[in-house]
């Protein structure tokens, strides 16, 4: 994440600089966590002006709503296109783990947005948006994994299952990898996963 150097002059589309203030932004929490999400820091980063955070987004609560939705964007673009949706178990957890967002260096951009969705309306209306959005696309998936064999899940409790599985494991392998390393972390989904499935009854006829 490095520091945009921004002439006084440049002049730029405005969706490119709604874009630079989120990567300016993104890069913030990731430095110093909620407490380093502030203006004057956000437009050091991005070289801009302090009044574009308004201009832009309206508000710095705003602002994290769009963090959050420009995360979630890739992996929900990248779930939707036919041509890269999961055709097993294993793609589903390496495409999901695959995404740029759960790096290590986002683990302060998360943790931060996490401690601010119970607080911040805007920021909650946002999460729910992108987590329903996340969650249709995985228990897609996951239906068609079971109806592959035969069986009968409730696709969107697994996909919950799935989520809270990910986000839980993710956050463990973050925190020390000593005692959790990332592919014993997209191992433990996959099992998890296919025990699910594993465990459901057979409605294929005899």
């Amino acid at each position: 994440m490095k520091k945009a150097t921004v002439p006084k002059f440049e002049r730029i589309a405005p969706d490119a600089r709604r874009a630079r203030l989120i990567d300016a932004s993104i890069a913030c929490l990731a430095k110093g966590g909620i407490q380093g999400f502030t203006v004057d820091n956000i437009c050091h980063e991005a070289g801009t002006s302090r009044g574009l955070i308004t201009h832009h987004f309206g508000s710095k609560n705003a602002l994290l709503a769009a963090i959050y939705a420009s995360i979630y964007s890739k992996v929900l673009e990248k779930l939707a296109r036919s041509e890269t949706k999961p055709q097993s178990i294993d793609e589903l957890v390496e495409m999901i783990f695959g995404d740029s967002s759960l790096s290590r260096d986002y683990l302060n951009v998360w943790l931060a947005l996490w401690g601010e969705i119970a607080v911040n309306p805007a920021l909650q209306v946002e999460h729910r948006k992108n987590y329903a959005l996340y969650r249709e696309h995985i228990a897609r998936a996951i239906s068609a994994f079971a109806r592959g064999r035969g069986v009968t899940v409730d696709s969107y409790d697994v996909a919950t299952i799935l989520i809270s599985l990910v986000d839980g494991l993710w956050l463990e392998q973050c925190i020390d990898q000593s005692l959790l390393s990332l592919d014993r972390a997209k191992d433990l989904c996959r099992r998890t996963l296919a025990a699910v499935l594993a465990s459901q009854p057979d409605r294929r006829p005899a």
